[in-house]
């Protein structure tokens, strides 16, 4: 997949995450791009971990099924963010 589609990916991936997971998440439109991206790394990786029965580091594609893995992904991302920066106050 060439850059421009991994761009819009993970724009639209992670616009649709931060918007599904509640609370205040930050970043901007940069932050946003590039938490879709690693959702998209993080859920293609899953479903072919899912569908293959083995662990490869892959992508999901720019489609109605890799958008919804990626944002998948990016949900799952944002938990993990959260998990490991969440201050122990």
């Amino acid at each position: 997949m060439n850059i421009l589609a991994w761009i819009i990916l993970g724009l639209i991936a992670g616009a649709i995450a931060k918007a599904i997971y509640p609370g205040h998440q930050g970043g901007g439109i940069l932050g946003t791009i590039l938490l879709g991206i690693i959702g998209a790394l993080v859920g293609g990786s899953l479903a072919n971990l899912l569908t293959t029965g083995t662990l490869a580091l892959t992508s999901s594609t720019l489609s109605i099924a890799g958008v919804i893995v990626a944002v998948l992904g990016a949900i799952v991302a944002i938990f993990l963010w959260n998990l490991f920066t969440r201050s122990a106050a």
